[in-house]
C-alpha cells in the first residue's frame, strides 16, 4: 500500500483516459482523480475461479486499473500512451493465451506492453519452465516490461526495448542477488523514450559468502561477517553464508552462538551443505519452493507435479485438477478418473508422504 501513497496524494495533471478495451467500473474511474495507476496481478496473486485477487480488491477500492489481456489508452500535451497488460497465469498456459488475445500494437501511440511470466531464456525457475520465448513476444511495442524474473535487466529486440524492473526485495537469497542492486526503472516520454534506473537507498542489503570447511571456519565466518558490518547501512543487511566441505563439521550450537553475537547488527542465514547429492538435490528443490513465498497448498502441487514427472507422467497431465480433487476429500471421483492409473496413483501417494517424512507400512 505504501507505494500507492504518491499517486493517490498527486493530481491527475491532465492526463485523460481515451480509450479502453476494459469496461470501466465506475469506482475504478476513481483513479482518474489522482495520477492513475495501473497494475496486473502476478503469480502470487493468483486465486481459483470466481475468486478475487489482491489487485482485483485494490481495483475495487478505486485506487488503480487492473489489466488481464485488456488495453488503457491515455492522453497527455499531445502524448498517447496505449498500455497493453497480461496478468500472470501458469507458465504452461502463457504461450497459449498471449497468442489467443494476439495484443498489437496502436497506432500514434507509443504502446507498452506489461507481462509477468518467465521468458526463455530469461527464466525466473526451473521449477516451471516458460512456454514463451523471446521469438513468442508481439512485434512493434515500444516497450514490454515484463515482472515475475527477479533481477533488473534491459535488452533491445528488433527496435523494442524488453525491460526486466527486478523485485524490489531478495527474495531468494542466491549468490546472484547479492550482485544486482535492487531499484525501480524511471520512463521519460516527452521527447525520446529515456529509461532511468533508479536504486533503492533504504531497503535492506544482502550479501553472499561462501566459507570452505576448516580448523577455524567458526573464526573465518566471523571474520566475513566483521568486514560486512564495516560499512554503513539504514537497515541490518541480510548475510547468507554457505559453508561447504566434508571431513570437519561445525556445531548448529557454535552458529547459533554467532548468530546470538551479531543479533541486532546482521540477520545471518547459514546453509550447511554437507550432504549427500542426492539429498543436496531434494534439500534445493524444497529450499526454491520455500523461498518463492508460496502458499502450502502451491507447495503441495509443486511436490506432487515433481513426483508425478518422476513416474513418467506427460506434461499434458492436469495435475492441478487431480491435486486439487484430492485436497477437497474427491478420494472416489479421482480414483474414477485415474481408473487405468490406480497403481501409479497408489506410488505417487506413497513417494508424496515419503517426501513429507510420513512413514508407510506398506
Amino acid at each position: 500500500m505504501k507505494i500507492l501513497v504518491k499517486p493517490l496524494l498527486e493530481e491527475s495533471k491532465g492526463i485523460k483516459l481515451i480509450s479502453s478495451t476494459k469496461e470501466m467500473k465506475k469506482v475504478s474511474r476513481r483513479t482518474l482523480e489522482h495520477l492513475p495507476v495501473i497494475a496486473i496481478h502476478g503469480t502470487h496473486e493468483r486465486r481459483g475461479k470466481g475468486e478475487l485477487n489482491a489487485v482485483e480488491v485494490l481495483e475495487n477500492a478505486g485506487l488503480l486499473i487492473h489489466l488481464h489481456c485488456q488495453t488503457v489508452v491515455f492522453e497527455k500535451d499531445g502524448i498517447k500512451v496505449a498500455i497493453h497488460g497480461m496478468s500472470g497465469v501458469p507458465e504452461r498456459f502463457a504461450k497459449d493465451l498471449l497468442k489467443q488475445w494476439n495484443p498489437q500494437p496502436l497506432k500514434d501511440c507509443f504502446n507498452i506492453l506489461l507481462l509477468h511470466q518467465s521468458i526463455d531464456p530469461y527464466v525466473y525457475s526451473p521449477l516451471e519452465p516458460p512456454s514463451i520465448s523471446i521469438s513468442d513476444l508481439p512485434k512493434g511495442f515500444d516497450l514490454i516490461i515484463d515482472g515475475h524474473v527477479h533481477q533488473h535487466n534491459q535488452d533491445k529486440l528488433d527496435g523494442t526495448i524488453l525491460l526486466f524492473p527486478g523485485s524490489t526485495l531478495v527474495t531468494q537469497f542466491e549468490k546472484a542477488e547479492s550482485e544486482v542492486e535492487k531499484g525501480i526503472y524511471f520512463i521519460d516520454l516527452e521527447e525520446k523514450m529515456k529509461i532511468e534506473f533508479v536504486p533503492l537507498e533504504k531497503n535492506r542489503k544482502f550479501f553472499y559468502e561462501e566459507i570452505q570447511l576448516s580448523e577455524k571456519t567458526k573464526e573465518e565466518i566471523e571474520k566475513r561477517i566483521e568486514g560486512i558490518l564495516k560499512q554503513n547501512f539504514a537497515k541490518p543487511p541480510i548475510i547468507r553464508l554457505r559453508i561447504y566441505g566434508k571431513g570437519i563439521e561445525i556445531s548448529d550450537q557454535e552458529l547459533r552462538n554467532i548468530e546470538k553475537k551479531f543479533y541486532g547488527r546482521a540477520i545471518i542465514i547459514f546453509a550447511k551443505d554437507f550432504e549427500s547429492p542426492e539429498i543436496s538435490k531434494k534439500t534445493e528443490f524444497l529450499r526454491a519452493l520455500r523461498e518463492q513465498k508460496i502458499s502450502i497448498e502451491e507447495m503441495g502441487m509443486e511436490i506432487f507435479r515433481k513426483n508425478l514427472e518422476e513416474l513418467g507422467f506427460s506434461s499434458s497431465f492436469d495435475f492441478e485438477h487431480v491435486f486439487r480433487m484430492l485436497s477437497e476429500g474427491e478420494i472416489e471421483k479421482t480414483l474414477k478418473i485415474l481408473l487405468e492409473e490406480q497403481k501409479t496413483l497408489e506410488k505417487i501417494l506413497k513417494k508424496s508422504l515419503k517426501d513429507f517424512g510420513v512413514g508407510h507400512d506398506n
